[in-house]
């Protein structure tokens, strides 16, 4: 009797699993919110930087980098989604790069570039997103070799 209920327990800890599939966060609600928060807090930083208020940009920049995080930690983030990062990270290594910081905004760039590089499929907003930063890199080897 014993022998077969051990048997039976472990024919059933053979069986598929009862756990459920994870779900995929882009789906989420939170995540499109986010995105579009992202997305919003970046346009607000690049106009206070093109308004000449670096501070301002700064806080808007520090306030969206934790959005940032969740968004584009998830396995396969939603094109709106990385195209709002690319944005922030692009203002990002603007902002460094003009105040001479080229190592910093060399790194920024290359997220992008890597972002970029990889994202599929391709489209031609992806492919000049790419060239951007690899023309932004480019800009800051320039500067370092002076």
């Amino acid at each position: 009797m014993r022998f077969a209920i051990a048997f039976a327990l472990l024919l059933a800890s053979c069986g598929p699993s009862t756990a459920p599939e994870s779900a995929d966060p882009t789906r989420e609600s939170w995540y499109a919110r986010d995105a579009a928060r992202l997305s919003d807090l970046a346009r607000q930083a690049a106009a206070a930087f093109g308004a000449g208020q670096a501070d301002e940009a700064s806080a808007l920049i520090e306030q969206a980098q934790p959005i940032e995080k969740r968004l584009v930690s998830v396995a396969h983030p939603t094109l709106p989604a990385a195209e709002a990062a690319s944005d922030l990270d692009d203002l990002y290594g603007r902002m460094l790069l003009q105040n001479h910081h080229y190592g910093w905004a060399r790194l920024m760039f290359q997220k992008n570039l890597n972002r970029w590089k990889h994202w599929s499929p391709q489209t031609e907003e992806t492919r000049r997103r790419y060239q951007r930063a690899a023309e932004e890199i480019d800009e800051c080897d320039r500067q370092m070799t002076k």
